[in-house]
């Protein structure tokens, strides 16, 4: 049933639509994939990128049909207010996510390797399993995994990229204002300084990882210190990844004027993510990079 924005009585349900089942299936086979490459088998690095593929052919056609649909008038108040508060669990949920990782490394930091030491209740672990062992940060652990390293100094390229990443937290919330007042061309060039800071940003972090790996031997099997700088920072550059490319989307559906001052909560949706991930950089920056 099609409705505009007049029907406040009527919720839009799409019919019919085979994308959550077709979805479910490409990710259980992108996780079949990467699960079987971890361990070793040679058939999983071919599956995981057929189902990664496969993943992004459907979200293409779904996030497709959800555009059409916009454009077409279906969506009401109600329905734009369901789409606000699954972007909110949505991002709450990426909070938790990364607040898991930062938990791994405090509980490092501030438990583990005191106890190593022979701190408080870890005396006679330090006696028996790592006499002598005094911990320090950073740190490859008692076993001293990957053998020695030197770490990245904050005031480099991570305090350059954290500037990037402030400066595309202004630049989004300007072409916001700007799409909100009518103004297109502002909006244009604003957004695009947006994707632009992003695609730098990520310029910058490959960077900083041939750098770790060339010169410093900062791997990810550099111990504890190691995993956590990779796994904290990877996975914060990947949603940097993802946030460039819904910008670049959006920048185009702005170009083809399908956001109007009044309806725009697409842009306004990348434009949250993109504040979180901004957040999200300046507690790395500092409890990874600086303290």
């Amino acid at each position: 049933m099609a409705q505009t924005h007049d029907d406040p009585n009527i919720y839009y349900v799409p019919h019919h639509s085979p994308w959550p089942f077709v979805g479910s299936i490409t990710l259980f086979i992108t996780m079949v994939g990467v699960a079987n490459w971890l361990n070793g088998h040679a058939w999983g690095q071919p599956v995981f990128y057929i189902g990664f593929l496969a993943t992004m052919a459907v979200l293409f056609s779904w996030f497709g049909n959800v555009i059409s649909e916009s454009i077409a008038g279906k969506y009401n108040a109600h329905v734009d207010a369901s789409f606000r508060m699954g972007m909110m669990w949505f991002i709450f949920s990426e909070v938790m996510f990364f607040a898991a990782f930062f938990g791994a490394l405090f509980y490092a930091r501030q438990f583990s390797l005191p106890w190593l030491s022979g701190e408080g209740d870890g005396a006679l672990t330090n006696q028996f399993l790592w006499d002598g062992f005094v911990a320090g940060w950073p740190s490859a652990g008692p076993a001293e995994l990957g053998g020695a390293f030197q770490t990245i100094p904050a005031w480099g390229l991570p305090l350059i990229n954290t500037l990037i990443l402030l400066t595309s937290g202004i630049t989004i919330t300007i072409a916001h204002h700007a799409l909100k007042a009518g103004h297109r061309r502002a909006l244009l060039v604003w957004l695009g300084a947006t994707v632009l800071l992003g695609c730098i940003f990520l310029f910058y972090q490959a960077e900083e990882y041939i750098h770790a790996y060339r010169d410093l031997n900062l791997t990810m099997s550099s111990g504890i210190y190691g995993s956590t700088f990779f796994m904290l920072t990877g996975f914060h550059g990947m949603h940097v990844f993802l946030g460039t490319l819904m910008l670049a989307i959006i920048w185009l559906r702005c170009l083809k004027g399908h956001f109007s001052k009044d309806h725009h909560f697409g842009f306004e949706a990348v434009a949250w993510y993109w504040h979180f991930v901004d957040v999200v950089w300046l507690g790395l920056f500092l409890f990874v990079y600086v303290v």
